[in-house]
């Protein structure tokens, strides 16, 4: 073997063998920052402390915004105080209605309470307001439609973003657009795709892995696909939610985290090497005892990845 082509040798194996080793590193080598847990909890109460310290109580460091209203100041600086007491993070403010009802009036009054969600979320203090993009599908507001990856799709999402964005002009909170299977940004490139269309820095990325799930590749691959979306997408990360997701018939289904095949150390350690606090929020569980269950198993994997709690 000549010295030229032993060199060639050796750059080919090392580019290899770092490509192999790749898919199981975290996107950012750094040293990982304790997991901002959060979730849903069933205390029925007004109180904002008591609400604080339940969150405590289930070792959450991150919550979803309780109920309030945005003119009820006071209750917003009593929410503000008594979670930051509690080192609890305040994480989302959701806005759940579809931004490309094709109804005029109708549309207006979505994106009237998207505006009024964002400037809640940067009352509160709250890391992000969060919705999809919408949905062309006419009996279902986030249901899919062809149009749901068409240019058309695109467009009128990014001048809907800049419409509530430049409405609110938030000085903290971010607004972002929830990951979906059916329609756009249905992963990291396309995400990307956004956030340079929609050129705002109030603009922001928000994962949910188990909502682009949607091939056989993207499911047996999904260390894969975890650490390319927190790769490309990092430091835009404002949000991420904990689900899992399997195999179901010729279908794929969404589960509780444990219950599916996502690889969740490699998904704890992404979140927690990101340059910025991260939270990591449990969703769409019915029972304080199915929470319970996803919240072990949450902490039992992020112990695994040698990650502590916050």
């Amino acid at each position: 073997m000549t010295l030229l082509s032993r060199r060639h040798f050796l750059q080919s194996s090392a580019a290899l063998t770092g490509s192999l080793l790749a898919p199981s590193l975290p996107a950012f080598r750094t040293a990982p920052k304790p997991l901002r847990l959060g979730g849903p909890i069933f205390l029925k109460s007004d109180d904002p402390e008591e609400l604080a310290r339940e969150h405590r109580r289930l070792q959450y460091s991150a919550a979803y915004v309780p109920a309030v209203n945005l003119t009820d100041t006071a209750k917003i600086e009593a929410i503000r105080k008594a979670f930051a007491a509690q080192n609890v993070m305040i994480a989302e403010v959701g806005a759940w209605v579809n931004m490309l009802e094709q109804d005029a009036e109708k549309r207006n009054r979505n994106l009237t309470y998207v505006s009024e969600r964002l400037a809640l979320a940067d009352a509160v203090g709250a890391l992000t307001c969060v919705n999809i993009g919408g949905s062309y599908n006419p009996r279902q507001w986030d249901g899919p439609d062809a149009r749901n990856l068409s240019k058309e799709y695109f467009d009128a999402t990014v001048e809907n973003c800049r419409k509530v964005i430049d409405a609110v002009k938030p000085r903290k909170a971010k607004f972002a657009l929830e990951m979906m299977g059916w329609s756009l940004p249905d992963g990291p490139d396309s995400y990307l795709k956004f956030i340079k269309a929609i050129d705002r820095p109030a603009f922001a990325a928000h994962i949910d892995i188990a909502n682009i799930i949607n091939t056989p590749g993207r499911y047996y691959q999904n260390t894969e696909l975890i650490n390319e979306t927190f790769r490309k997408l990092g430091r835009w990360i404002v949000s991420v939610h904990a689900k899992d997701v399997h195999g179901k018939d010729v279908h794929f289904a969404e589960t509780m985290p444990g219950r599916g095949a996502l690889d969740y150390v490699t998904y704890i350690r992404n979140v927690t090497a990101l340059p910025q606090e991260t939270p990591f929020l449990l969703e769409h569980l019915r029972t304080p005892e199915e929470y319970d269950e996803a919240r072990k198993f949450v902490i039992s994997k992020a112990a695994e990845a040698g990650v502590s709690l916050a």
